[in-house]
């Protein structure tokens, strides 16, 4: 494609029926299966386990890993050699429907997971909690006092529950998970997860349920003891940090790492924002609520749009007042 013919792309989701899951995606705009319970919608993924189709323009039809092929550097921008080093895609965004407990796990580092899951990266991820049911809550790390030795013991024991730090959470709270870190989102959420691109997950606990084929789920404890990082004791939610914003706009810095920097972005009724994509990274935008265009391309809630790190100059309209989550490939750091 030559470059000057880029676009926003928009995707066909990918959906995944874990055995947590439920039917909440139906109330954003997801078209469920007739029966049966649905977890995860891919939203942007270019992943073996998952790969999203490109749902408009030119491309329409071809799967991201095949766009990234052919447009490399020009579709994830110069900030995401180390993962195009490797031929991946650098982010994966997801929805989450958690209507029962997801189990208590961690994420390894790159390093970590390069050493033992191939050409697998590690996964670092944050979430925005779409929808919560009163006393919703998440895990996230472990309480004080808490040591190797003893979470083993309490594993064996399969009585954990004692050593995990619960925060209470609602809607429009953001989470910002480093690689590393003890959680589990809990019944009763809808949430929106950006996160390296990687679906490696090292299980610790699984409340002692049966799968779906009747039997325990695996669990990967050796693993997540390497990589658990035990001096996260009872961390707290972090408020989003405000950023200059012309007339019209709003907004907040929600987590930044090494990978990736996502905001919140409100926009009143008619006004823009214009960004300018100079080949450095991509930026994905996901419509949370209201009506907006990018460029000629229009998108409802809740709808992801990837726009490639070579578009060049964009203007992003507010058909209606709107609310938005823009994430982008963090700049390289010595």
């Amino acid at each position: 494609m030559n470059l000057a013919q880029l676009y926003p792309l928009t995707f066909t989701p990918v959906l995944k029926d874990y055995i947590w899951g439920g039917r909440s995606l139906e109330k954003l705009g997801r078209v469920l299966p007739p029966a049966g319970v649905v977890a995860e919608s891919w939203e942007i993924a270019g992943h073996e386990d998952g790969t999203t189709t490109v749902a408009n323009g030119p491309l329409a039809g071809l799967p991201l890993t095949a766009v990234h092929a052919q447009l490399g550097e020009a579709l994830i921008g110069r900030r995401s050699a180390w993962a195009q080093a490797r031929g991946k895609f650098p982010l994966l965004v997801k929805l989450l429907d958690a209507s029962r407990p997801l189990s208590v796990q961690v994420h390894p580092d790159d390093d970590y997971a390069l050493a033992n899951e191939g050409n697998e990266l590690g996964k670092t991820e944050m979430w925005v909690v779409l929808d919560a049911r009163p006393g919703a809550e998440i895990i996230l790390g472990v309480r004080p006092g808490t040591t190797p030795a003893a979470f083993r013991a309490a594993l064996q024991a399969g009585q954990l529950e004692p050593y995990l730090h619960r925060l209470p959470v609602q809607t429009g709270d953001h989470v910002c998970v480093p690689a590393g870190s003890l959680h589990a989102i809990m019944g009763g959420l809808l949430i929106a997860e950006i996160q390296q691109n990687s679906n490696t997950t090292y299980r610790v606990y699984d409340w002692n349920r049966l799968g779906s084929d009747g039997r325990p789920r695996p669990l990967h404890v050796d693993r997540a003891l390497d990589v658990i990082n035990f001096a996260q004791t009872a961390p707290t939610l972090h408020p989003p940090q405000p950023l200059a914003a012309p007339a019209g706009v709003q907004r907040w810095e929600l987590c930044r790492n090494r990978y990736f920097v996502t905001e919140r972005v409100v926009l009143a009724e008619g006004a823009a924002y214009q960004g300018n994509l100079d080949g450095e990274t991509l930026e994905i935008w996901g419509l949370l609520s209201g009506r907006v265009a990018i460029n000629q391309v229009s998108l409802n809630a809740v709808q992801f749009a990837l726009l490639p790190a070579a578009l060049g100059p964009f203007t992003l309209t507010a058909a209606t007042p709107a609310t938005l989550l823009r994430t982008f490939v963090a700049p390289l750091t010595p």
